[in-house]
């Protein structure tokens, strides 16, 4: 593990605190998916509203499954999603019943994506569970950069773990696995 202060780090998310980390493209800002305050002291902060639910990024498919209703996607979409990873694409996959409301939305799916970054990787294997992954931004701004763009974005930033961004030029990839269906590609 080569996360500089990953005591911090691992003390922040199980405090309901909230860390700004680099991914692929941009800063997201992550915090324990299960924690109720946490996310939405997340969503306030950004000025998202609850009901467009949030991604989950996880280190591999198996930290996904709790939140995932696995049996309910179909047979001829299984090898696209799961040979699309780890990459910066996120499927929109069957939430199952324990999957909170409070990162799924108004939907019935969930966004989930297994990530080819490093220090995403060691975030989650550190924390031993997916984390919820929203680029580093108030709603409408763009998403930060850099520690500077982070500080202007937000009065009181996130803790900010160090890394370099993965060089994509921009978001994820969003994909229902349903359908295979496009559903973002910006």
């Amino acid at each position: 593990m080569s996360i500089k202060d990953s005591d911090l780090i691992l003390e922040t998310l199980l405090q309901g605190g909230i860390i700004a980390y680099p991914t692929e493209g941009v800063l997201g800002l992550g915090c324990d998916p299960d924690n109720e305050e946490a996310v939405l002291k997340l969503l306030k902060i950004k000025n998202r509203p609850v009901e467009k639910g949030l991604i989950l990024v996880a280190k591999t498919y198996s930290q996904l499954l709790p939140y995932i209703d696995d049996a309910r996607i179909p047979m001829d979409m299984r090898t696209e999603i799961f040979s699309s990873w780890p990459a910066a694409i996120t499927w929109l996959l069957p939430a199952s019943k324990h999957a909170p409301k409070w990162i799924t939305g108004d939907s019935d799916y969930i966004a989930v994506r297994v990530s080819q970054h490093l220090v995403v990787g060691q975030l989650c294997e550190l924390f031993n569970k997916p984390l919820v992954s929203t680029s580093a931004n108030v709603a409408g701004t763009q998403p930060a950069l850099n520690a500077e763009q982070l500080n202007k974005q937000f009065s009181e930033p996130p803790v900010l773990v160090e890394g370099e961004l993965g060089g994509n030029k921009k978001p994820s990839q969003i994909r229902h696995g349903m359908t295979g269906q496009i559903i973002r590609d910006k």
